[in-house]
Parts: C-alpha cells; sequence; structure tokens
C-alpha cells in the first residue's frame, strides 16, 4: 500500500526508470540481451543469467563541471527484471571519466609556488595570487550494483545488494541487505537495513608520512606504505506512513561507522611565516618549492543523520520537500533542505523546479594553515589536521530544473542545474595572507539525460 502511494505521489522524481512499465515486449528483451551482453563482455557467458526476457532498460548521460577544476562525464544503463510476483532483480552499470584540476589545500600567495607532483617525478608552478590546483588529477571509475528484492513472509520484504567500485588507486567492495514490514493495514511500513563495504586504496607515490614535508622532484618521496584499507558499515532504520490518498510522510534514522585510513593522500597544509603570512621556502635544493606537510585525519569516524521527507499531490502537481541533519565525531554539523515540484502539463511531459539549500560547520581539526612551528613534527600520527576546503565552514546552493516526457512505456527527462559553494575565510588572517582568498567560491554546472526503454 505505502509503495503504491509512493508512486502515486511521484517517486520517479528521483529516478523516471523505476515507474517505467514495459508494453513492448520486442523492444525490451532486444535491450535486455544487449544489457545482458554487456554485463557478460570480456568473453565471459551469460548463461548464468536467468532470463533475458521482459526487462525494463534505461540508459542515462551526466555531465559535470566546476569553474577551472573538475569535470566528469557519466554514462549510465540499469536493467530491471520482474522474476515472479513481487520478487525483481537490478542490475546498473556507471562509468565515470573524470579530468582537470583539484584543489590541494596549499594557500594562494604573494609569491609563485612549485610543488611537487604526487608521483615525485614532475611539478608544476602556481601563479602568484592563484589558488593552487593540480591540473593532473584524471581517474576513471567503473562501478556496478547487483540488487534482489523478493517477499519472504506475509507483508515482508528482503532486499540483498551487492556493489563494486573501482578506479585507478581505489577499489571498493560492498554487499547490503534489508527488510521491511508492512503494518496498519498496509499504511506503514517499518524497515530496516545494514550494509558493510572494504575499501583498498593504493595511492600515486605511495601513502605519505603525516605532516612530512613535500620533497623536490625527483627524490624519494617520505612515504610510509604503498596502500591502505579501510571498512565502513552503514546501518539505516525508516518508517512511512500514508496520510492520506495524497500525501505520506517518511523519516529515517542511520548510521555510519567507518575504520581504516581516512586521509587524502594528495591533500597538504601550507606553513607560513609568522611575520609576513607568506609561505615558507626552506629547502635548500629546490629554493622555490614551498614548505608544505601532508594531512592527518582520525582513523575512525561515525556519522548520525536524521532523515525527513514529506511529499503531497497538489492536483496535477507534486511538492516533494525533505529535511537532513547530520553529525559526527569529527565536529561537522550539516542541514540539508530540498524541495521539488513537479508542475504537470500536456501529453503526459511535466516541468520540475529543484532547489538544495546545504550548510555544514568545520571538522574540529580543520586548518587553512600552519603558522611557523604549530606544524607537528613529521610522523605524528596522534595529532590531527587538514585544509581540504570539503571539511571547511561553508553554504551551498542548487538551482536545477527537469523536463520529462511520457509516452505509452517510453519515457525520457532532462535536467540541468547549478551548483554554487561559499565558504567562510578564516578568522586568523595576518599579514601577505590577509590580502589573499583562502576559500574561494566553487561553482559547476550539471546536465543530464535519461531515456526509459
Amino acid at each position: 500500500m505505502v509503495v503504491a502511494v509512493l508512486e502515486a505521489v511521484a517517486v520517479a522524481v528521483t529516478d523516471s526508470s523505476q515507474t517505467n512499465k514495459s508494453r513492448h515486449p520486442s523492444i525490451r528483451a532486444t535491450l535486455g540481451i544487449a544489457t545482458g551482453a554487456l554485463l557478460a563482455s570480456g568473453g565471459v557467458s551469460a548463461d548464468w543469467l536467468p532470463d533475458l526476457q521482459d526487462w525494463e532498460t534505461s540508459a542515462g548521460l551526466m555531465y559535470y563541471s566546476e569553474s577551472g577544476r573538475v569535470s566528469a562525464i557519466e554514462p549510465v544503463i540499469s536493467a530491471k527484471k520482474n522474476l515472479d510476483t513481487d520478487e525483481y532483480l537490478t542490475l546498473k552499470l556507471t562509468l565515470d571519466t573524470l579530468t582537470g584540476a583539484s584543489a590541494t589545500g596549499a594557500v594562494s600567495s604573494e609569491l609563485p609556488q612549485t610543488f611537487t607532483r604526487p608521483s615525485g617525478n614532475g611539478s608544476y608552478t602556481i601563479a602568484s595570487g592563484q589558488t593552487p590546483l593540480d591540473d593532473t588529477f584524471k581517474d576513471t571509475r567503473l562501478t556496478f550494483n547487483a540488487n534482489w528484492e523478493r517477499p519472504v513472509a506475509e507483508e515482508l520484504t528482503l532486499n540483498l545488494g551487492t556493489a563494486l567500485s573501482k578506479e585507478y588507486d581505489y577499489l571498493s567492495l560492498g554487499i547490503s541487505g534489508g527488510l521491511a514490514k508492512d503494518i496498519n493495514a498496509g499504511n506503514t511500513t517499518l524497515s530496516g537495513g545494514l550494509s558493510l563495504s572494504a575499501d583498498s586504496g593504493s595511492p600515486v607515490g605511495g601513502e605519505p608520512i603525516p605532516f612530512a614535508a613535500m620533497q623536490p622532484e625527483d627524490t624519494d618521496p617520505l612515504r610510509q606504505g604503498s596502500g591502505s584499507d579501510k571498512q565502513v558499515i552503514d546501518a539505516v532504520f525508516g518508517l512511512t506512513q500514508i496520510i492520506n490518498k495524497r500525501s505520506l510522510f517518511q523519516i529515517n534514522y542511520s548510521l555510519s561507522s567507518s575504520d581504516g585510513y581516512l586521509n587524502d593522500p594528495y591533500k597538504f597544509i601550507s606553513v607560513v611565516d609568522p611575520i609576513t603570512g607568506n609561505p615558507v621556502f626552506e629547502n635548500s635544493v629546490q629554493p622555490d618549492l614551498p614548505t608544505v606537510a601532508y594531512e592527518n585525519r582520525p582513523d575512525s569516524r561515525t556519522k548520525h543523520s536524521l532523515y525527513a521527507q514529506y511529499k503531497i499531490a497538489l492536483g496535477d502537481n507534486i511538492l516533494d520537500s525533505s529535511y537532513r541533519f547530520l553529525t559526527d565525531d569529527w565536529g561537522i554539523n550539516s542541514h540539508t533542505l530540498d524541495f521539488r515540484y513537479r508542475i504537470a502539463s500536456n501529453n503526459g511531459s511535466y516541468w520540475q523546479p529543484h532547489i538544495r539549500l546545504y550548510q555544514q560547520s568545520a571538522a574540529d581539526f580543520y586548518t587553512p594553515f600552519f603558522v611557523g612551528s604549530e606544524r607537528p613534527v613529521s610522523g605524528d600520527s596522534h595529532s590531527f589536521a587538514s585544509a581540504d576546503y570539503r571539511l571547511g565552514e561553508f553554504t551551498a546552493t542548487t538551482l536545477g530544473l527537469e523536463y520529462g516526457r511520457r509516452s505509452g512505456t517510453r519515457g525520457w527527462s532532462v535536467a540541468a542545474e547549478y551548483y554554487l559553494q561559499s565558504g567562510k575565510e578564516p578568522d586568523k588572517k595576518f599579514g601577505a595572507l590577509a590580502d589573499q582568498t583562502l576559500f574561494p567560491d566553487v561553482d559547476a554546472f550539471f546536465v543530464r539525460f535519461i531515456r526509459d526503454f
């Protein structure tokens, strides 16, 4: 019952492929076979697939671009099959290609700065007044997800899943399981889920020693290993309540625990002169190399999140609103408000404006720079500091518009969004730092096209 109302109140706002009910077996069969062949590429037989008929398929393409920074292209293909009454198998394949420049954490300066690339081979120079970005960022990520859902008792549904994600220097494997129980004549659903993932990283150039100084190019970098692991456990408990025929409410609590190597091996922190505020240059081999220290974060993190969502049909239109509060033991608290309003138009088409507002506080160990001797000694694993702007205090706004259209079983949608992030400048800027922008705005443009078959 809850599921039916959810669909009626436009679950499609988040994934139009989930509501596509096929009425063209020949088309679906062709696309289903193509999907199966893709998933079994590389000469592996597809005989293990139970039946490739009657697959509902969806394909999409996303393009994301930050001004002067990272760009990404992401094609996605997914397929869903009804194996039996209320029993489904869903497969999804995603390929991300990322290129561009990423922020290193170092401060901008009135002086030019030259940094060594992560491999230790080569260097790049940042002009005065410019935010230090490493322009060699390039990666390709392949992700595969599989999910199986079926009833296991009266009003009780079991959900099992697995995930694999591989990129150049990172591998993640995960499994998940969940149960959903309908009560109150189907007007209430209680749900719970658990997921486990094991990640392993092998950063370019190896794993930096905490707070070790960057070395000149073509010299041995100060490393403590070639790679490290991380384990993540996530649990979620939820309640969905039908209010009436046109609205419902959902609330979820989630807990996430991470243990292992949680540093970003490519981020470092500038050391500045306590008098002038300029970066310290103390390397006798390469005088234009500023003194920067590699970051160190705690090796565990626990996050608590509370999420509430309300959906209501207003005539032919639909309002979808949600709020999320997150807090963790790194000191970050965040608030997210999200609103979508689907406006029905003629011939099955719709317009959907979207606005998202986000605010977070800084992590306890966020440090935009070290002043002189504030830098911990190299190898001090008990001190924590990071200049990663993603751990700083900032607000973000997303504005978007989606247009979609359905005809019979076919549908498509195109969406465009603009993202603007504004950070809080450090209170303790002094000397030459006072003339620098240490937390510049980040804006990005996003466009996505999805076609259901």
